[in-house]
Parts: C-alpha cells; structure tokens; sequence
C-alpha cells in the first residue's frame, strides 16, 4: 500500500503540469479511494484474483484497457511480473513505454553487511516522476505540498473525540518485524499521550492486530482503536483529521503525508536513505538509531543478524515522545 501511496502526488503533479493529459490507473480495486478527487485521474480494477489471473488474464485486462481506455503510453511504476507482462502485449501493439528504475544495485550495495555505501539515494518519489519524463512530460516534484484537503471524519469517530484535545495517529504494525518498534514500549508511548491530555486513535489491519488494538482501547482512558472498523475510504478521512501520525517505515506515514499531516515516523532495519520516506516528510521528525549495520535490508523482510533489534531497543519512549511533543501542531 505504501508503494501505492506513493505514486499519488507524483501522478497529480503530472496531471497539473500537464493539462493536455490524462492518467488511468490500474491497480487492486481497494486503493481506488487513494485517487479519488485528482482531475483528470481515472482507475480501472485489475482484479488479479479473479478474471484477470494468470498470463490469460493480463491479456484479458489489455484488451479491456484497449477498449475501454484512451491509451498512448504506458509507465510502469511498479515493474513486476504481472506488469512486465501486460507491457509485452502493449509494446507488440506498438505503444509508447517506460519502465521505473528501481536502483536494485545501489540497494544492494546500501544494505550489504560488509563494503556498505552509505549513502542517500534517489528517492522513490523521483523515480516514478522519471518514468513519466520518459514520456516527455514535465514533472517538477519539489513542492512539497499536500495532495488532499481535510475530509469529514465519521460520526462514529467524532462522537469518541473530546474537544479541545489533540487527535494524535498511532500505527504500531508494520509487514516485517524488524520494522516495528516493540509494542510493549509503544503502549507506554500511548499512555503518556494520554497523559498529557491528547486523544489516541489506533490504526492497524487484519485481525491479529486489530485484537491487539483493541486491547489497548479496553485498558486505556481515551485510546480507540478504529482498525477493522471502517472502510478505506472512511480511515483516510480519519487519518485526514489527526494532528499528528506515529508510524514505522509503513503505509500509514505514506496516507498521513498524503493530507499534510505531521508524520513522526519511526525506522529500525530500514533506512530514510532507500528513497521510501513518505511525501514532505521532515528530516527532524524521524526516529532512528545511528547504528553500523544499518540499513540491513531495503524493506525489512530480513531477520536482525545480530540477533538483538538493536535498532529499535536503542529507541527510548521518550524520544519518541519529544518527537511528537515537539512538533508545532501538537
């Protein structure tokens, strides 16, 4: 999701320096709301599950993009299997492409454990506005600029808000454990929020992580857990509503960005330096350790070969909490 997320304010900047243009997006059904609202932006569903498994399904979704779709190119933001198979069958019908630069060797050379170049590389941002100037477009990503406005946060979540208090945005999880910072130190973070007088809204997915949530909404003074209980669409305009976002290196900093809020985020195996830091995000508002062996991985997917998560055990709670503190919108 986070990868998705991503390709937001680079394909709106597209579309606002290029009039003459417009984008379709293809991609799983649910990050439709993810684009909703940007002129000129259309989505069609690859429903990759069903009528469009397989190699006989891409072909199925080409044709239907062919004929449902005004196509003259096509950017390749994600270059995948699945991907590189629907371009086989544009380039046979001789249409204009490119493809992202995903920078695999400079990654690698980033998180390798011995000769580790450490240094900042091209962010993802800027590698997907390079596929569209392959296509001769203009792209200037510089502007820092939220995507989205504010959007109407549900009644179900404004009645649980107590007015006056700061919404802060805790997302614990993260898809690799090595991204994420120990939950029992987290939940102390949480409770001293709360302690200072703020509202804590919880974010996560799936039910193993929902239940955990939820737990702490039961043992905790305004703490509310909205994972598994809203569509999509309703939690960006939660999300839209907060005042700041706790994250990992995780979808949740990159949704937050998307509608200007503040993002602490917080980084263990992973590093700022792979490119995957969210839109606008400010370099004092990370947390991480300075560490020898970081980055150990470029998404986090590799166990701690020291054997000790030093570089989230490293991260105080109140560090974390000067972090959120100190923010001007806090």
């Amino acid at each position: 999701m986070g990868d998705v997320a991503m390709t937001v304010p680079v394909i709106k900047a597209v579309l606002t320096q290029n009039p003459q243009v417009n984008i379709t997006v293809v991609s799983n059904a649910f990050f439709q709301p993810l684009f909703e609202g940007i002129d000129r932006c259309h989505f069609y569903q690859a429903n990759l599950k069903q009528q469009h498994k397989g190699i006989g399904g891409i072909f199925r979704l080409y044709k239907e993009l062919k004929k449902n779709a005004q196509i003259n190119a096509i950017a390749d933001l994600h270059n995948v299997l699945r991907s590189s198979i629907l371009k086989l069958f544009f380039r046979s019908g001789g249409y204009k492409i490119a493809t992202i630069d995903k920078g695999r060797a400079e990654k690698k050379a980033l998180t390798r454990k011995e000769n580790k170049v450490f240094q900042p590389l091209t962010t993802t941002h800027e590698r997907y506005a390079d596929v569209f100037r392959q296509l001769g477009l203009v792209v200037d990503i510089k502007m820092q600029i939220p995507v989205f406005n504010k959007r109407r946060i549900p009644a179900a979540v404004a009645t649980l808000l107590e007015t006056g208090k700061k919404i802060i945005g805790i997302a614990p999880f993260a898809q690799y454990k090595e991204k994420m910072y120990p939950l029992e130190k987290m939940q102390a973070v949480v409770q001293l929020l709360v302690a200072e007088n703020n509202s804590v809204l919880l974010f996560g997915g799936g039910e193993k992580e929902s239940a955990v949530l939820q737990q702490w909404e039961n043992d905790l003074e305004n703490v509310h857990s909205v994972a598994g209980k809203f569509s999509f669409a309703e939690e960006l305009a939660i999300i839209s509503n907060l005042s700041t976002m706790v994250s990992m290196d995780s979808a949740n900093m990159h949704l937050a960005a998307l509608f200007g809020v503040p993002v602490v985020s917080i980084w263990g195996a992973t590093h700022p330096y792979a490119g995957f830091t969210s839109w606008g995000l400010l370099p004092e508002n990370i947390v991480q350790a300075d560490l020898y062996c970081r980055p150990c991985s470029v998404f986090g997917n590799k166990p701690c070969y020291r054997g000790d998560h030093a570089c989230m055990q490293m991260i105080t709670r109140d560090i974390i909490l000067e972090k959120i503190t100190g923010m001007s919108d806090v």
